[in-house]
């Protein structure tokens, strides 16, 4: 039986068309934003029992612009050991700020004296200036000496350009880096074997400009960059080494003592946020040992943004700063 060949008719599909630009902006926003509502509503499992007696080493605790005096005062409520340290400046910039003269240490005092009464079992307080590269050493010692040991070393403390410095000249940005990442870099390694002993913890405080560039903050920028790659590495080095010690990075906002919004008054349309609730953020992120925390928790998405689509994320940002004030 002889069967006939036919040619038979080749048909080609054609790819489906990509998807355009906006519909996949919109996907990956939706697909962001799910993520981000799941992570921020997802049960954290903080029990404040934990912090309890807990030794606590707090820089940057008074004065400034952070929220370190709100995070003194919520781990004083929740029973720990405290060390606290600050600089004299930051001191005396609190000081003219609520209309209050006298030396950084009787300031220093007020803040220790509000810690005990809200049940802290010891406080301790030492002025350290982190621009001075002995200073971490002697910081860390004083509280070994005073706690025993460490279960929490929270860092907190931050510094602007000084007065008479121009803002990029490379004195400037020395004392930056200094103050911003080596001194943080001195304190974890010499209170690190003591949070090995214990299994404890390492809160850094950071801010958005360590994930994301900001227009006139370069030298500022710079230095929360590397603090935010150094301890990224430093997290997986102590994962390799099974060394059982947590590193939270905790990325802030814009947060609401007054010399913070004074300062950017005009400069920056975010809102900021209230002080006691990013303090209470970081201190629940440090005890259930995340990997990073966010506060406000839009930051994420902007940090998202960074990676996905880099034109969006410049749009957001300008959204946030005012040119014509920045360059008048």
């Amino acid at each position: 039986m002889l069967i006939k060949w036919r040619p038979t008719k080749q048909v080609w599909l054609r790819p489906a068309p990509p998807r355009s630009g906006p519909q996949a902006m919109k996907v990956l926003l939706l697909t962001g934003l799910g993520a981000l509502f799941s992570a921020y509503f997802w049960d954290d499992n903080f029990e404040p029992a934990r912090l309890q007696g807990a030794r606590v080493l707090l820089t940057g605790a008074a004065g400034g612009a952070g929220v370190g005096e709100e995070l003194a005062y919520h781990y004083a409520r929740l029973g720990s050991h405290l060390v606290l340290t600050a600089q004299a400046e930051a001191l005396l910039q609190k000081g003219a700020r609520l209309g209050r003269r006298g030396p950084p240490a009787a300031l220093a005092s007020q803040v220790v004296g509000n810690c005990r009464k809200l049940g802290a079992p010891n406080v301790f307080y030492i002025a350290a200036d982190m621009a001075s590269p002995e200073a971490p050493e002697r910081v860390v010692q004083f509280a070994l000496d005073k706690l025993g040991g460490l279960d929490y070393l929270v860092l907190n403390h931050l510094g602007g350009v000084p007065a008479g410095m121009r803002a990029r000249s490379a004195q400037a940005t020395r004392w930056l880096v200094q103050v911003n990442f080596l001194s943080y870099v001195q304190l974890t390694k010499l209170a690190l074997p003591s949070l090995t002993d214990s299994k404890g913890s390492l809160v850094v405080v950071s801010t958005l400009l360590g994930r994301v560039p900001v227009s006139f903050s370069t030298p500022y920028s710079a230095a929360k960059f590397a603090l935010d790659s150094f301890f990224s590495s430093l997290r997986r080095e102590l994962d390799v080494q099974d060394v059982n010690v947590a590193i939270t990075m905790c990325v802030l906002g814009l947060w609401d003592p007054a010399s913070t919004v004074e300062g950017v008054r005009g400069v920056m349309r975010a809102k900021a946020s209230p002080g006691p609730k990013a303090a209470l953020a970081v201190i629940r992120g440090g005890a259930t040992r995340a990997s990073c925390v966010f506060y406000p928790w839009r930051l994420h998405l902007l940090c998202l943004l960074r990676g996905w689509l880099p034109h969006p994320r410049a749009w957001f940002i300008r959204q946030d700063l005012n040119i014509s004030a920045v360059a008048a």
